[in-house]
């Protein structure tokens, strides 16, 4: 059995080719339950597209296609069930950020209560930004780039530590 399992063996280049063909067939993993989907491929794909765009509000930064959540199977059922009422795509999105607002989108848009949301990531560059600026100034303010001399008394602590024995 040993002998199979030999990275040299006979069967590691056929092994190898099997490993990196079914790789090619890894699919991300989907936490949609067979008896969520719709019989019509074009409506279950629509509603995989949209389903890609709504954020799962407990693991929040997972689409509800990608969570196992319970509230995030409802989600899904309910784009489902608006996509068979015969809304858009658009029309069963809005439905559901008029119940659980914008924080439902995982791209919210640019809007006044969003704004805050965008301009964040520009302003915490900024603030680093005037820190590490502050930072050097007040730096070259004081004038010293080198640490402080020793004085007397720490050059001899010094020395008694380096060298114990006194001489």
């Amino acid at each position: 059995m040993m002998r199979f399992l030999r990275l040299n063996g006979p069967l590691m280049l056929p092994m190898l080719a099997l490993i990196l063909a079914l790789s090619f067939y890894a699919r991300p993993a989907y936490a949609v339950n067979p008896d969520e989907m719709l019989s019509d491929p074009a409506l279950e794909a629509r509603a995989r597209e949209i389903s890609e765009e709504l954020r799962c509000l407990v693991c929040q930064n997972q689409s509800i296609d990608d969570s196992d959540a319970d509230l995030a199977h409802d989600l899904r059922v309910l784009v489902r069930e608006r996509l068979l009422a015969g809304d858009t795509n658009e029309q069963a999105i809005n439905y559901i950020v008029a119940r659980y607002g914008d924080y439902v989108l995982l791209n919210p848009p640019l809007k006044p209560d969003t704004y805050i949301l965008w301009a964040s990531p520009f302003i915490l560059v900024g603030l680093a930004g005037l820190a590490v600026f502050g930072f050097y100034r007040r730096k070259k303010r004081e004038g010293r780039t080198t640490p402080a001399n020793l004085t007397d008394q720490e050059r001899k602590r010094l020395n008694e530590i380096l060298d114990p024995s006194g001489d």
